[in-house]
Formats: structure tokens, sequence, C-alpha cells
């Protein structure tokens, strides 16, 4: 699958639909900063907006569908702030038509649309789609034609003017959309009338035709690369420009979450985290039914080649709770489902092990969208778009699957900014109590927000859902007098309620590639948020998630991610290790960079694991090492020989409880037993140095010199002490400040202004009085020390400072009084074994106090007695 073809029409086809948008707005008058009024030309069967020609002027049934239009940007905010909310909408209208062409286009290439015509494309190689030529012979499965729609089909068949041909072919594209909205009405929802006056696509030009022409048919073709890499990628690639414009913004808004956290999961890593979480709760239960067969030779049967079994040290744990439970009770959650990559490997999954229960492929189809497989997302055109690839999967094992209306389990996380007060108005004061009253109001509370924080809403488990349900059913005494938004707010609050529970619920299996947004990024009602609601975890969205998997999964239930590998290393997230302490690391596939091929190139680092939600003691855990290999594919395939046993020095079996022995709880896989002990009897280096940092003087253009650039009588190199330079008349004092990779001595290259004991840089402020320079631990300038670069890209490397120096923040240094120590110290650091040690507890580039002060160090005997 070529996705270079696939990522320029996706990133053409958004263009090419909003400028058309765009366009057809004009002509109605309706730009991002005005509404205008009809001109004084217009009669009552006849308006016009932007001039007097024929072809834009309104007429019959358009000029209520331009009142819709009106009505629906006054929705979005049109009045508050006209650009926005005419963004808004436009973008709103234009992924419309895009998923639906897209799920047209894999319906006709696969010979699902009912009609089984074309609409998009033609078989037999015309110019025109098969849908106009055989208009009249499918009648029926487009609902019937009025009379207009019948003498509009035989004259453009007739006359064959592009104008004619166009307006046939509009009108046939919606009437199969709305057609198709009576078997898949997530996605193609009756067309409102607005939209109607909005299509712009034609079959002879523009997204239609280059989507046939450009995107090879075989890529949509289930029986070949089709499914839902097509569908992932396009998803993807059509977010192209809006997640370019989010990443530049300082904050992120609501808008611009979707585009920003989306990413594509590649289709091995999804088969990884499916497999060894669905398929090992599959073996659990049939370990606990009496099954004598190992994990692998039952991953060998599945043919499920990405299961990593377990360390043969470990014993067979059997869950008695499990050997009654049935493959239509297992439950299976993506609640960060994008496009629907992990459900649909899910679903083959579960089709597998359905018929070895007897199933027949088309009632597992049903059962399975039906009892096993849930899903959630902030985005609307991403749930449209899982939901139509579920369904579609499902279409392949039963053809019946369209002959009625199928409920799944799939929900987009809505917004509801209603109030208690504007629901309960609505109803009669006597069918309410304190207790649904409270039940409403914790709903409305979290969903006021929905789009804002997605997944990561925690729900009160004790709401009846039940009951707010029937307050709001159907009712002919409700919502007489504005219909319209009564029916807005009964299908909020309704699919809240069905978020909700889902979000209330626990799943046997958990299994999502997260959004990935730093707390400095996210917009202020998600921060607040997590802040209050998810501490231990709030630095990032994706370990928010962690923290969110780990409560939505029951006892003995799997959980599957892939991750930034952040979380297992840095301090912000030590307090998230110690919590997955009290569960069990099943595997962990720490994959580095490149995993998702060209996305994230170099600086995205992930891992993928796999984690029991029970605490197993003394489990030794599965760990394949592959940040040493470059490339995705290399990946994959290392990974793979790792499995079949070909590839044993890059994975390491571990018992997790080590972590603890290592300041800070680095998951440090890949420490040896000595190096665990050496943390256990050693003695940390803050017990007889101090690690402190220096000066950050907010203006180094203004405060630095090189050396030379400086006569050297105005230099001090000699002072011994901080007295000593405030005596001396001299400005200029040698300053560390770190650089490049140098062992021993050296990069003294910096001098700083530090006359009169540093008074330029002391009273160096800002306009409201503010000191903007930092200070600290000046009583240790001037003394010998080890100092370092706080930026490491590669090795470590120590550099021994005589005392006459003053130390920058970006140099911290290592103090003692007695030089024999610091020397003794220095030898130690500058060796390959502290470059061994300091990658297991800081793998990152920037090298802290806090880490140093957590370095391991044994006294040779012979130096203690000398000391």
């Amino acid at each position: 699958m070529d996705k270079n073809k696939i990522k320029k029409y996706a990133i053409n086809a958004r263009t090419e639909l909003i400028n058309a948008i765009k366009v057809k707005l004009a002509t109605l008058g309706i730009d991002e900063n005005e509404i205008q009024d009809k001109l004084s030309i217009s009669t009552p069967d006849k308006e016009y907006y932007v001039d007097d020609n024929e072809a834009n002027a309104l007429t019959g049934a358009q000029i209520g569908w331009r009142k819709d239009i009106v009505a629906e940007l006054n929705r979005h905010g049109y009045q508050e702030d006209s650009k926005t909310a005419y963004k808004d909408f436009v973008e709103e209208v234009a992924y419309t038509w895009f998923n639906r062409i897209i799920a047209i286009r894999f319906m006709e290439v696969n010979n699902y649309l009912p009609s089984r015509v074309r609409v998009l494309s033609s078989e037999e190689g015309r110019n025109e789609p098969d849908i106009i030529n055989e208009a009249m012979e499918i009648g029926d499965d487009l609902g019937g034609y009025s009379i207009e729609e019948k003498e509009l089909i035989t004259t453009a068949l007739t006359e064959k003017t592009p104008e004619l041909m166009d307006s046939l072919y509009t009108m046939l594209f919606i009437k199969q959309s709305d057609a198709l909205s009576e078997i898949l009405p997530g996605l193609f929802e009756e067309t409102s009338n607005y939209l109607k006056l909005l299509f712009t696509p034609h079959y002879d030009r523009g997204v239609i035709k280059e989507l046939v022409n450009e995107i090879p048919e075989e890529y949509f073709d289930v029986k070949r690369e089709g499914q839902v890499q097509i569908i992932g990628w396009l998803y993807q690639y059509y977010n192209t420009i809006p997640k370019e414009d989010s990443f530049k913004k300082k904050k992120y808004q609501t808008d611009d979450i979707p585009p920003v956290t989306q990413l594509f999961t590649p289709d091995w890593l999804v088969r990884y985290m499916v497999e060894n979480s669905l398929g090992r709760y599959w073996i659990d239960i049939l370990h606990a039914k009496g099954d004598s067969r190992s994990e692998k030779e039952i991953a060998s049967e599945f043919n499920w080649k990405y299961y990593m079994p377990s360390s043969e040290k470990n014993k067979v744990v059997i869950r008695p709770e499990l050997a009654n439970k049935e493959v239509t009770d297992i439950k299976f959650i993506d609640p960060a489902m994008g496009s629907g990559h992990i459900l649909i490997y899910a679903f083959d999954i579960l089709m597998q092990i359905y018929e070895t229960q007897g199933y027949s492929r088309r009632d597992a189809a049903t059962s399975i969208i039906k009892n096993n497989l849930y899903g959630l997302d902030i985005d609307k055109r991403a749930f449209q778009l899982s939901y139509f690839a579920l369904l579609m999967k499902a279409r392949e094992s039963n053809r019946r699957i369209f002959r009625k209306h199928h409920i799944v389990n799939l929900y987009d996380v809505p917004e509801v900014k209603y109030s208690t007060k504007d629901y309960t108005d609505l109803i009669s004061s006597n069918d309410l109590d304190k207790k649904t009253v409270e039940d409403l109001d914790s709903i409305l509370a979290v969903f006021q927000h929905g789009n804002d924080l997605g997944s990561v809403i925690k729900v009160n488990r004790n709401i009846d859902f039940d009951n707010l349900r029937k307050l709001f059913a159907d009712n002919p005494n409700q919502g007489n007098e504005q219909p319209d938004l009564f029916i807005d707010m009964r299908t909020r609050l309704n699919t809240a309620l069905d978020v909700a529970e889902v979000l209330s619920d626990t799943y046997d299996v958990s299994v999502t590639n997260p959004p990935y947004m730093g707390g400095g990024k996210m917009d202020p009602p998600l921060k607040k948020y997590v802040q209050k609601n998810y501490p231990i975890s709030k630095a990032d969205l994706f370990s928010v998630f962690i923290e969110k998997m780990i409560e939505l999964t029951s006892n003995i239930g799997y959980i599957g991610m892939i991750t930034m590998h952040s979380w297992m290393f840095l301090s912000n997230f030590e307090k998230l290790r110690k919590e997955i302490q009290n569960h069990t690391i099943i595997n962990m596939a720490h994959l580095g960079t490149r995993a998702f091929g060209d996305i994230g190139g170099e600086v995205v680092q992930t891992t993928t694991f796999i984690l029991q939600k029970a605490k197993r003691e003394e489990y030794l855990g599965s760990y394949e090492r592959l940040v040493d290999y470059g490339s995705q594919d290399d990946k994959e395939k290392m990974y793979l020989e790792m499995v079949n046993d070909k590839n044993n020095n890059d994975i390491y079996h571990v018992d997790q409880s080590n972590f603890d022995k290592i300041p800070g709880s680095p998951i440090a896989y890949w420490a040896s037993e000595n190096l665990i002990k050496d943390f256990e009897k050693g003695e940390f280096l803050s017990k007889n140095f101090k690690s402190k940092q220096g000066v950050s003087t907010a203006n180094n253009h203004l405060f630095l010199r090189q050396w030379f650039e400086v006569k050297k009588n105005n230099i001090s190199f000699s002072s011994n002490n901080i007295d000593e330079s405030v005596k001396s008349n001299r400005k200029w004092f040698p300053y560390n400040k770190g650089g490049s990779y140098r062992k021993w001595y050296g990069n003294n290259n910096y001098i700083i202004n530090w006359k009169n004991n540093g008074f330029d840089i002391k009273h160096f402020f800002d306009k409201n009085g503010k000191q903007r320079s930092v200070i600290r631990n000046s009583e240790f300038f001037f003394k010998n020390c080890i100092s370092w670069s706080v930026i490491t890209p590669n090795n470590s490397s120590f550099r021994y400072q005589s005392n006459n120096s003053i130390s920058d923040m970006g140099a911290p240094f290592i103090y003692n009084s007695d030089i024999t120590k610091l020397k003794f110290l220095i030898s130690i650091l500058n060796s390959k074994v502290t470059d061994y040690i300091l990658k297991v507890i800081n793998p990152t580039i920037n090298l802290s106090n806090g880490v140093m002060n957590n370095f391991p160090i044994f006294w040779y005997k012979e130096f203690n007695r000398r000391l």
C-alpha cells in the first residue's frame, strides 16, 4: 500500500472540498464575516444574494435550505465569533461528504451496496458512474423517485448537458446516502437540508474522480489490501493540515484535540497488543476449563504469530472464576478507538474463538458486535469510520447484517451544554426525586466538556441510568414549544448516558493507542480535570489513559497499550510506576524511535506493553528490547525472531519487584543482577557529596564573554574564595558553562561578570522590579568540584574544576571539601560502568542533580583505610 498516494489524495481532497463549499456559500451571500440579506430584485419565488445571475438564484425548497444553513451557523456560534463558527461549519460539511465518499467507495468495490450498482465508478469503465446509467432500474433501492426526479433522470440522460448531469448526480448521490441511513445510521444520517445545498463533489472531476483514478481499487478490496488500513490512513492523512496548524499553538483548544492526538497504529503493533491481551485471556479461560496445552501450543493453533508466551519459569495460574466464562461473555474496549483498527483485529480474534466453540460465522459476527466490542472517541469523524469499519467487518461474514439496523457499542463522547434546570423545566415535578436530580446533575457536570475530556471522564457507578432514560423518552407533552431544541437536548443526553454507562462498567480486556498531549498543551477544562482526578499521571494524556485503563479493567483482565516510553523513567511519572507495581507487567516490547515509520521519526520514543490488573508475585515478565533496531520493519522482524526463539540476546525475563530496588523505580528491565545488588548495598552519592546547581544570568549576551574577548589583566584566574573575588578590582571570572563531551578537564571557555560579588547580575530586574537572574549555592563558588553538562545526548563526561570558577545552571557540580574523595569519585564517574548505570537510572539526555544523588558508590577498603 503506497501511503504517499493516500496522503496526497487525502490532503488534496480536504482542500478541494473546503474551497468548493466556501465558493458555494459565497453564492448564497455567506462568508466568514457576514450573512447578507437577499437582494431587492428577489421575488417570492426566487431569491438572489450576490447578483442577478440565474445560476445563483434560489427557488422552491432551496430557499428554506439556505435558512437552515443560517440556523446551523448560528448554532455554531456565528453571532459571537463569525470566523470560528464559519470555519468549524465548513470543516464539518467537508468531512461529512468525505466520509460518505470513502464509505461508498469501500462498499462499491466489495459489492456491499444493496443495489449492487456502483455510485462513484463504472465496472465497465464508462465515464459516468453506473448509478447514472442504471438510475431508473434501482429506484426502489433508493427509496423511489418523485415526478420531478424522474423528469430530471429522463432529461439529463437525453440531453447530457454538464449542468443537468451534475444535478442528476447530486440527486442520486444524496438519495443513495439517505437509503444507506436505514442500515448504517451512524455514518449516513439522513441528509440535512443544508447539506443538500452544499453538495459540491462531481463524478467527472475533483475528489471523486481523483479517488477512483489515483487510489488503486485493491486498497479497498477486503480480499486483498483493504478494510481497516485504507480507512485509517485516509482519516489520519485527512487531518494532516489541521494537525500541523494545531502543533504551532502554545495551547490546544477543543477542536485541536482530535487532529493532534490521532495516530494510526501500525498493523503489527495492533496484532501484538490484541493477541497478547485478548488471546491471553482466552488461553486463561481454556486453562480454567481444563485444557492442558501450553500457551505456545494454543497460540500456534490460532496462528497468533505475535503472541509472546510467558517465561517457562512462571507457574501456570488457574483462575477458577473463568471456568464458566463463555466467549459471548468477554467484553473488550478501546476507549480511544480512532478509525477502529484495534477493534477490527479484535473482531478477527473473536471470530476465530467463536468458530472453535461451534458458532457459524454469520451468528458469530452478529454476537461480536452485540456482546463483545465497545469503543469511544471524542471525534465524531473517528466514531463514524469505526462504526462503518466494524459493520463492514461483520458484513464479510454475515450478508444479512444490513437487513436490520444493528446497534453497535461504539460512541462519540458528546458535549452537553444544557443545565440541569434546562431539563427539569421540561418535566413535571411529580416525576422527580432527589436521587434523580442528583444523578442528572452528575452526568451534566462532566459532559459539559465532553469534547475535551472524552474517555477520561470518571462516572459515579451508582447512577440509575435506566431511570434517567425513562425521564426523557418520547413524550407528546414534552418539547411542544421548541421541538428541535427538545430533540437536540434528548439526543445529547441519551448519548451521554450511553457513554457514561460504558465508562462505569469494567472490561475483561482493554486495549488502546491513547492520545499523547503534555500538560502544558492541554486546554483549561482538560488540564483542570486531570489535575484533580488523575494526580499521579497528569503529566501527559497518554499516562492519564494508563490510569484510566486500569480503572476500566476487571481484576484478572488484561490491558494492552502503546505509549511514549517516558513514563518508564522520568521522575514526574514515579508515582504512576508505583501504582503499576500493584499490577503485573506481563510483556513489554520496548520500541524506541521510528515505531510509527515516518511519523514521529527520531523524536517520539515508544513502548508497547501488556498488563494484567491482578498482582502476580514473583512473576517474570518478558521484555523485548527493540530500541537499537532502526526501522519499523526491522523492529517487527526482530520481535518475531524473539517469539520464535531465534534471538535470545534482546529478550529479558525480569521480576518487576527489582525495579523498586533502583531509586525512582525506573522500568530498567535490562539492569543486571549485580547492578541491582549495587543499589541495594552501595552508598548513594548524596551521602558523602553535595550535588548542586549554580547561576542563571537571564541574559548571557550581557553577562558572559569568551576568555579571549577580554583583556587578560581584567580576568581573575586565581580566586580561592568568594571574599577574595569581592576584594579584587577585576570584573571577569572563570565560568563553567558545561559544553560538549569532554572528560577529566576542559571546556573552560567562558568568563562571567562577577565584579563586586556579582552586583550587576544580582541587580538585573524586569520592568516590575523582580530579579530576573537566579543565583543558587553561592557558598560553593570558587571551590574544587566535579562538573558535567546537564544535556548529555550520548555518553556522560565529568570534569574536574579547580577552585577559581563559578558554575552555570547547565553545568551542575559535585562538591566535597576532601580533594582525595573528589579525585576518587571522578575516576569512577568517567568509567564505562557509570555510563551503564546512568542509562539504567536516567535513559534521557538530561542528567540532573537528582539523578546523580542516586548514583551508587562502593568505597574500596584500602581507600577507606587511607582516609
